[in-house]
């Protein structure tokens, strides 16, 4: 085998976002389906900005939006012999809405979370977003509070 052919392909994170203050990297994989190559997609990930940042920590998470049965979304770590990368899963329909409620940041998937009563979440969401004084912000958390309930929401 040459070292040619070992040459990556490019990816793209969903968000990759780098943290200089606290030298680590924070990779949020934002998915709707499970993906059977998730794992590997993940320490592939990590061994790239490895490659760029070596002396930084990173914290890789997949976050999933829709709810699903299948066992992949449990799935948290790439294993072979002598090889193992783990990291974080959050299954959005696992996670009470109302725990999201208390962080703006967390609004707009607030209405994936766990609830008995999906259009107060909604109401309770657009009631705090009208509340948020920058317009940008406020902005951006509407476009994505209704991209996003439109997963729940049919």
């Amino acid at each position: 085998m040459s070292p040619s052919e070992l040459s990556l392909e490019p990816i793209r994170a969903d968000a990759l976002i780098l943290l200089e203050s606290d030298q680590m990297i924070l990779h949020l994989e934002f998915q709707t389906d499970s993906d059977p190559k998730m794992s590997f997609r993940m320490l592939d990930y990590r061994t790239r900005v490895y490659r760029r940042f070596p002396k930084k920590t990173m914290r890789q998470v997949v976050i999933y939006l829709k709810e699903t049965s299948s066992p992949l979304v449990q799935e948290n770590a790439f294993i072979l012999p002598n090889t193992r990368h783990e990291y974080e899963v959050l299954r959005l329909w696992e996670i009470a809405a109302e725990e999201m409620l208390g962080l703006s940041g967390f609004l707009p998937l607030a209405n994936l979370g766990k609830t008995s009563n999906r259009p107060e979440i909604l109401r309770q969401v657009a009631a705090k977003i009208d509340n948020i004084e920058g317009r940008t912000e406020k902005s951006n958390l509407a476009a994505a509070t209704a991209i996003l309930a439109v997963l729940v929401f049919k």
